[in-house]
């Protein structure tokens, strides 16, 4: 299988069969430095935006690369997008979410900062928007190991009224993942998979809402469900915040005929 790497500013030029591209800076250097890519190798190269060219690497400098494209494809535009707010977690726990969240299909990202969360980003003036960067970074990795065409959006720090008013969009289904709720997750999604597919009046997102170590508050929960949001149970075991989004988009991927 053929290496991915992103030349994200392809994503404003023309790309076809026989275009030759240029990569630079970071990603050249970790290709020729880290991976060792040499001329001749079959690569695939992506704009990160959903077109990804195939082809031979013609140049390998120590910053440099080239490549000639034989091939050009471009994927289809996921319908419903799903989307996963993740609330922010202590250690690395929100980060492995976003790790595997991206290898699980996740089309968008949004950072929560929950009434339990023990890490805070909304104290100082810039942590949100570097929190916000490290998490794209990690999601633009995750989705070059699993040869991805998009990368995944990370989406400004929300908070529970925020949240309140995208499950209030009739174009946006909202789902808590909480042992509080009345259904699995499989049995909703199954109820829901005509609309889902593409039915009429379906949802352009499905976003899926997990909380931090310590769970929803009940305020939270209220808010939530008041404002239109499913509560939904995964199974009958509890689940790390690291786990629970990706675990949840594996039934929605399943449902929605994706894997």
């Amino acid at each position: 299988m053929a290496n991915l790497y992103y030349a994200e500013q392809l994503a404003e030029a023309p790309l076809a069969p026989g275009t030759v591209v240029e990569v630079t800076g970071d990603e050249a250097h970790h290709a020729v430095r880290v991976s060792r890519l040499r001329t001749g190798e079959r690569i695939l190269i992506g704009d990160g935006q959903g077109r990804i060219g195939e082809g031979e690497v013609e140049t390998a400098e120590r910053d440099r690369f080239t490549v000639r494209l034989d091939t050009v494809h471009e994927a289809a535009t996921p319908a419903p997008a799903l989307v996963l707010v993740q609330a922010l977690a202590k250690g690395d726990r929100d980060e492995r979410a976003i790790e595997q969240a991206t290898e699980f299909g996740v089309d968008a990202i949004v950072p929560w900062q929950a009434n339990r969360s023990v890490s805070r980003w909304n104290g100082s003036g810039d942590k949100a928007e570097r929190g916000c960067e490290k998490w794209q970074r990690i999601a633009r990795e995750a989705a070059k190991q699993s040869l991805r065409p998009r990368i995944p959006g990370v989406r400004p720090l929300t908070s529970l009224a925020g949240l309140c008013e995208l499950a209030a969009l009739p174009s946006t289904e909202v789902i808590a993942l909480h042992p509080r709720g009345n259904h699995p997750l499989s049995a909703w999604v199954s109820a829901h998979a005509a609309t889902l597919n593409g039915g009429a009046g379906g949802a352009h997102e499905v976003v899926v809402v997990v909380g931090p170590e310590g769970g929803f508050s009940d305020t939270e929960l209220d808010r939530l469900e008041a404002a239109g949001a499913q509560i939904a149970v995964l199974g009958e075991t509890v689940l790390r915040t690291s786990s629970a989004g990706p675990a949840a988009l594996a039934v929605l991927n399943v449902a929605l005929g994706r894997w």
